[in-house]
């Protein structure tokens, strides 16, 4: 009974032997070669455009982030006089 249960679901889900014909060829190696050789960019941009366009973002929400904690202490540091 478990046997056809489990036959049942590796049917139904799918698997490795589901689809023998679609294979996905194994990309780690390239992967590794383009981001382990040394043409001096940092490693958190070697992943293309989707990687400079997340840490611009990055970078700008920090330095507007920091901005506003500056201005609100100077804020509260100089209370305006009643």
């Amino acid at each position: 009974m478990n046997r056809q249960i489990f036959a049942l679901q590796r049917a139904l889900l799918g698997g490795p032997s589901a689809a023998p014909g679609c294979r996905l060829e194994n990309q780690v190696p390239q992967k590794q070669k383009r981001f382990q050789e040394d043409d001096g960019m940092p490693i958190h941009l070697k992943g293309g455009v989707g990687d400079t366009l997340l840490y611009r973002a990055t970078m700008g929400l920090t330095v507007l982030g920091s901005g506003y904690v500056v201005y609100e202490l100077v804020k509260w540091a100089c209370p305006k006089k009643a």
